[in-house]
């Protein structure tokens, strides 16, 4: 397994994400190795800064970075050697397993629909997030910032590739699939979410359990929430938010301590013919080695082969 990190993407990139590359070489299985892509010196600068020697880490240089407010479609386009267009490059070709990345997230998105493309039959490939639970594990909401608008045929794809992903990434057999609503009776909600409820409803292949309120976010009603990337991203932050607070007023407890960003690491992208992670601009050295741990759950997974069959 080849799990491809971009070393160049990030607020705090290159130090902070090639010092969780080498915390995450320690701890990953021996069946796995990390594909670190960027600027070659500048990599092995900060290997040699920690003394590191890379047994289970190769690099690959890629001499172009594109930046955090650059746009998506013109950077992919003009800096083809950068390294997310590297990272791209070896996922489609399959010399790696999956790509992950906290540089721009646009470039993300549309390098991973360019370049692996949407799976068929997809609508609209979505954002996932991770959202801790009060009994322990977590629930996949999806979509989180790809598809700010959805239509209720996209809401209710996104109910049945979530259950698939939750299947295979967390073991279980029927996931329950809620929508994120103003309240539990079917009526309730805007227009959308009382046709996209339906719709949900009449899908046989899922264990849609109904509506869900912003209340029950972490309180394990469901494994798959289904919502907009306008308001699921909001949600996010919000529950991410938590820890920050909480730190800040002096405040420890084991189920805040999960929102904090770093604890997981990364979203995936959900819908698309591979693997590929997003992470925070923000990301610190323990949420690269995070998602990297993350990223071998998701490769072992074969969630998005199961998405494909499912839908062909």
């Amino acid at each position: 397994m080849k799990i491809a990190v971009d070393a160049m993407g990030g607020d705090l990139a290159p130090h902070a994400i090639v010092e969780g590359v080498i915390q995450a070489s320690s701890e990953l299985p021996s069946e796995a190795r990390i594909v670190l892509i960027g600027r070659e010196n500048v990599i092995w600068e900060i290997f040699n800064q920690h003394n590191f020697t890379p047994s289970n880490v190769d690099v690959v240089h890629a001499e172009d970075v594109i930046e955090m407010g650059e746009h998506p479609t013109k950077a992919l386009s003009q800096k083809p050697n950068s390294s997310i267009g590297v990272g791209f490059k070896l996922l489609k070709e399959k010399e790696v397993d999956i790509f992950c990345s906290a540089g721009n997230t646009g470039a993300m998105h549309v390098g991973a629909l360019f370049s692996i493309k949407s799976i068929e039959g997809i609508l609209r490939p979505a954002i996932a997030g991770f959202v801790p639970q009060v009994g322990g594990g977590h629930s996949i909401m999806l979509d989180i910032g790809a598809n700010a608008d959805c239509k209720p045929e996209v809401l209710a794809q996104f109910g049945e590739i979530g259950s698939i992903f939750a299947q295979y990434t967390f073991q279980i057999e029927r996931p329950r699939v809620a929508l994120m609503n103003i309240g539990e009776e079917e009526q309730k909600g805007s227009l959308t979410s009382q046709a996209t409820y339906p719709l949900l409803q009449q899908n046989k292949r899922i264990n849609f359990i109904g509506n869900i309120e912003g209340k029950d976010l972490f309180t394990n009603k469901a494994d798959v929430i289904v919502t907009d990337g306008f308001t699921g991203n909001i949600l996010f932050k919000l529950g991410e938010s938590l820890y920050e607070i909480s730190k800040k007023r002096g405040f420890q407890d084991d189920f805040i301590d999960q929102t904090n960003y770093e604890s997981i690491g990364g979203s995936p992208i959900i819908g698309v013919n591979g693997n590929v992670m997003i992470a925070h601009g923000i990301s610190s050295p323990l949420a690269i080695k995070n998602m990297v741990g993350w990223a071998y759950k998701q490769v072992k997974s074969k969630a998005y082969l199961h998405i494909s069959q499912a839908l062909s």
